[in-house]
């Protein structure tokens, strides 16, 4: 177990809250998405500059000063209605209490996000654990799940990487509401 982990039961569970990141946390957002395995981990530079310059659409779950979860994302200037994420990690300590879709929720309640009417990912083939979150987000929300190849294995990975489906989920004015 890692020094920013904490076991969690689901009955005697201390609140986790969320919160918009800050530089102070570039560090131990790069320790748990190494900790996290499928993810691709980035430079620490990259961690640092999503909770600066994007920490609007980041956020940080956490229980007793431990770092849980994290979600990056942004919003694509040439797509304001859309929400993109892009990377989803839940420490194993914290896995099966949903917290990923209460992250997800609470980035929809922003009022950065009050113009988004879909969300994005890419996930490959394999990943069953972001298949089965956005899926279920998906049903939470009443939104309709869609996916194509976006990223492809070789045309643009260099034959690297499984390629990554672009996911594209619609998120009803009605499900935005409550989510607020």
């Amino acid at each position: 177990m890692s020094k920013h982990s904490v076991i969690l039961q689901p009955q005697t569970a201390n609140p986790v809250a969320l919160r918009r990141p800050t530089k102070e946390d570039g560090s131990d957002v790069w320790k748990l998405v190494a900790d996290c395995p499928p993810l691709d981990q980035n430079s620490m530079y990259m961690n640092l500059v999503q909770c600066t310059h994007f920490a609007e659409t980041c956020i940080l779950a956490e229980c007793e000063g431990r770092l849980l979860g994290w979600i990056s994302g942004h919003i694509p200037p040439e797509s304001p209605d859309t929400l993109f994420i892009w990377q989803v990690a839940v420490h194993s300590d914290a896995r099966g209490l949903g917290l990923g879709k209460r992250m997800l929720k609470g980035l929809l309640r922003r009022p950065i996000c009050k113009p988004v009417t879909q969300m994005e990912t890419t996930i490959t083939r394999s990943n069953e654990a972001s298949w089965g979150l956005f899926r279920s987000f998906a049903r939470d929300m009443a939104g309709d799940l869609s996916d194509a190849p976006h990223f492809e294995r070789d045309a643009h990975l260099d034959g690297q990487h499984a390629t990554e489906h672009l996911v594209t989920i619609s998120l009803p004015r009605k499900s935005l509401r409550m989510a607020a």
